[in-house]
């Protein structure tokens, strides 16, 4: 299910609680709300579901306030609970079926479900299987996915433009990369540690989104 929300979106940010530091997660959601972020993905590795829930709690109205969707990282039920906008999943999670359907018990019938891929085959597996949208990478070595060696640009342009969905490049995109990242063909980028270690992220997310803006 491609929404508008997603065909539309070109920055997607993700608020790691590895990097919150002394700032508490609502104060990245209102700066990523007024940087113009698409999406936002609430990743909170190792923390019981407990805590995922509460956090997600405390920035979806300031999300939703703003329209943008708010997307829980490898837990589909917390994101049933919290009602956000759907989940996201890796290459050994469950499948996107079921994710959708963990996700949705509280909220819409049909939640987005975006899955993470490293290979040109995982991207257009995930495509069959029915992702919404998918994350592509890691295009640099970034230690937000220390586990998969950094895949480059080379096979960018051939997933954006044969995946069939939203196509969303991870990895170690920062504003001093992003122009390489969109001449190998990406028009969608999730960024991580670049808006989240910045000491303004809106205005981080402003630069990101006029130099995205401007391939259209």
């Amino acid at each position: 299910m491609t929404t508008p929300i997603l065909e539309q979106a070109r920055l997607y940010a993700i608020i790691d609680t590895g990097y919150l530091g002394d700032r508490p997660v609502e104060f990245y959601a209102r700066e990523l709300v007024a940087g113009g972020a698409d999406i936002v993905q609430l990743r909170a590795k190792g923390l019981p579901a407990e805590r995922v829930i509460e956090m997600g709690r405390a920035i979806l109205p300031i999300l939703r306030d703003g329209g943008v969707p708010l997307i829980i990282n490898d837990d589909p039920v917390a994101a049933g609970s919290v009602g956000a906008a759907g989940a996201h999943v890796g290459q050994d999670d469950m499948p996107v079926r079921d994710a959708r359907r963990l996700a949705a018990w509280r909220v819409a019938p049909q939640s987005i479900v975006g899955k993470s891929t490293h290979s040109p085959q995982q991207a257009f597996a995930a495509a069959e299987e029915g992702a919404d949208y998918i994350g592509f990478g890691p295009l640099f070595a970034t230690p937000t996915k220390p586990d998969y060696p950094a895949i480059g640009l080379c096979d960018v342009a051939r997933v954006t433009a044969g995946a069939g969905l939203p196509v969303f490049c991870i990895g170690g995109v920062k504003i001093e990369n992003l122009r390489d990242v969109l001449k190998a063909g990406a028009r969608r980028v999730v960024v991580v540690s670049g808006i989240l270690k910045a000491g303004r992220p809106s205005e981080y997310c402003r630069a990101l989104k006029e130099i995205l803006l401007e391939v259209g």
